[in-house]
């Protein structure tokens, strides 16, 4: 177990200290590629805990009001840990966008293109109800893709996104300028990928 630092005054500080303990493996899954192992923060009960606390700010306005929603729709697979955990905080029901073929009763889809080739998501075509607010959570922002194909999922119920999180964000592959239309936020920028 890594040594916790002392004390952490300001975000930078918690912002700094997720960094240095996310392990980052170079030329995975292939050559030129730093891969940003986030296990390392979610097996670390204060590592997660200031993960959360991050999340939570990125979610109130200047006055800290928090953003009024109903859902948080977590993206497979580690967007499930992190919306489960914000809703034992902050409450909101929990939305899980699968890959294909992993929910059981009627679903809706929607495919998207990924680098080489494509994929889809679904959810429960009664896991959003017309007008509810949704928060769209995930770990990892690269491209952008799997973000935008959970948001069209929420519009397509006729949810309203309230904001996009992500812990990690990858500024260097554009993923924020697919999610445009939406307020978008990441606790952690990783410069390289």
């Amino acid at each position: 177990m890594k040594s916790e630092p002392s004390t952490l005054k300001t975000t930078d500080e918690a912002i700094g200290y997720l960094k240095k303990i996310t392990r980052s493996i170079p030329d995975y899954p292939k050559p030129g590629i730093i891969f940003r192992d986030l296990t390392t923060i979610f097996q670390d009960k204060r590592a997660m805990g200031i993960s959360l606390d991050l999340l939570i700010s990125s979610l109130k306005d200047k006055g800290g009001k928090m953003l009024e929603f109903d859902k948080l729709v977590g993206i497979e697979a580690r967007g499930f840990i992190l919306a489960g955990a914000l809703s034992g905080r902050i409450g909101g029901g929990v939305v899980m966008a699968r890959k294909p073929g992993k929910l059981p009763h009627e679903r809706i889809s929607i495919s998207y293109k990924l680098e080489y080739g494509e994929d889809a998501l679904e959810v429960h075509v009664d896991s959003i109800r017309p007008g509810e607010k949704v928060i769209v959570v995930d770990d990892l922002l690269a491209t952008g893709g799997t973000a935008e194909a959970a948001c069209k999922l929420v519009k397509k119920l006729g949810g309203k996104i309230a904001k996009v999180i992500f812990l990690v964000e990858l500024p260097e592959l554009k993923g924020k300028q697919k999610l445009e239309p939406y307020d978008v936020d990441s606790v952690i920028v990783f410069d390289g990928t």
